[in-house]
């Protein structure tokens, strides 16, 4: 059945073929931006998916050729800086982190099949699946400190859970785009299926789904050999890129000796280079408080995580930075942020306890 009213075109259409539950993101026009609505169906069906035996397994994808989910609705974030109101954002990062948390806790496999744009909340969404299939034209990335804000969604533990030594850091700190096959070797993909393959897949997926076996672990099993066929196995890794990102970001705890790093090797290798002017055209603050909570919650449970991302958001929404951020880049679009503290000694200097990381 499909989710609808009578006024608008469904924001989520939800289809129930053979064993499967569909969950199809319906906002094209907007890469299938998430919305309270969207959330609250999505969190419904996945509740109700939960208690159904006929439903053995849980499919995720998104209409439009350009992505499967460029992450929250900017209107959200653009809202709370125009009417100085930060509350209902509040409530949908609330409601968005109890729907991450209830896919990673779900008993029966998810599968996520990403195409195109997969960001923000799209790769929260993401997270606790399965397995995630990503294709030729799928860019991952988390460019939050871009708007003064920082990888929510649980990413500063998840990405430990995923991702080789100095990606947590390396991702989350920069915003560093994925494309293709560096989804899967950088650990936020499970598998490359081409483009050609994508429907083919899954309709192999849902055809196989009564039969599948009882438990997520053996039927997440079960589900990567069905996939197997239409997977590309010869993906290119970049070994040196690897060693690179291991190097300057693993384990860091400050970004000051990271930025210092980085400033002495840009004159013998393009990728620090390439990447100090990425961060500095970032909020320092923001950046500063990402690395804390990512060495904060390397750890965590992942409930404690998303708590805890709740705390860092109200924090950081109520400061300049998220306010400039969300008018160069958003409002205005200038491309002009004008950040406060200006620079990442001063943003350093600020203790725990003022940042909601304490």
């Amino acid at each position: 059945m499909d989710i609808s009213n009578d006024s608008k075109p469904p924001v989520v259409l939800i289809r129930r073929i053979k064993a499967v539950l569909h969950i199809i993101l319906n906002r094209p026009e907007t890469i299938n931006s998430l919305t309270l609505e969207m959330l609250r169906i999505i969190a419904a069906e996945i509740d109700k998916a939960g208690a159904d035996r006929n439903v053995k397994l849980v499919i995720f994808s998104g209409n439009g050729v350009k992505g499967f989910c460029a992450g929250g609705d900017i209107k959200i974030m653009a809202r709370a800086v125009v009417e100085n109101d930060i509350e209902p954002a509040m409530r949908f990062l609330k409601v968005e982190n109890d729907l991450d948390l209830a896919i990673h806790r779900f008993h029966k496999p998810v599968i996520v099949f990403a195409h195109g744009i997969t960001m923000g909340g799209g790769l929260g969404l993401s997270a606790g699946a399965d397995i995630v299939a990503a294709n030729e034209t799928t860019r991952m990335a988390m460019p939050e400190t871009r708007i003064g804000f920082f990888p929510d969604v649980g990413a500063t533990g998840w990405l430990f859970q995923k991702c080789g030594r100095g990606y947590p850091e390396f991702l989350g700190l920069t915003g560093y785009e994925l494309q293709g096959g560096e989804c899967v070797c950088a650990g936020l993909a499970d598998c490359l299926i081409p483009s050609t393959r994508f429907d083919k897949a899954l309709y192999a997926v849902i055809e196989s789904s009564p039969e599948l076996p009882t438990g997520r672990k053996a039927a997440a099993a079960v589900l990567k050999e069905i996939l197997g066929p239409f997977t590309q196995r010869d993906i290119p890794r970049n070994k040196d890129m690897d060693r690179w990102i291991e190097t300057y970001f693993a384990d860091k705890t400050s970004v000051l000796d990271l930025l210092g790093n980085l400033k002495a090797c840009s004159t013998q290798n393009e990728l620090c280079e390439g990447v100090f002017a990425r961060l500095s055209e970032r909020s320092p603050l923001a950046v500063v408080t990402t690395l804390k909570c990512l060495r904060r919650d390397e750890h965590k449970d992942l409930a404690e995580v998303y708590e805890s991302d709740l705390s860092v958001a109200r924090f950081l929404m109520t400061q300049h930075d998220f306010r400039e951020g969300v008018r160069a880049r958003l409002i205005d679009k200038d491309n002009r942020p004008r950040w406060n503290p200006e620079s990442f000694e001063q943003a350093s200097r600020m203790p725990d306890i003022q940042t909601g990381i304490g």
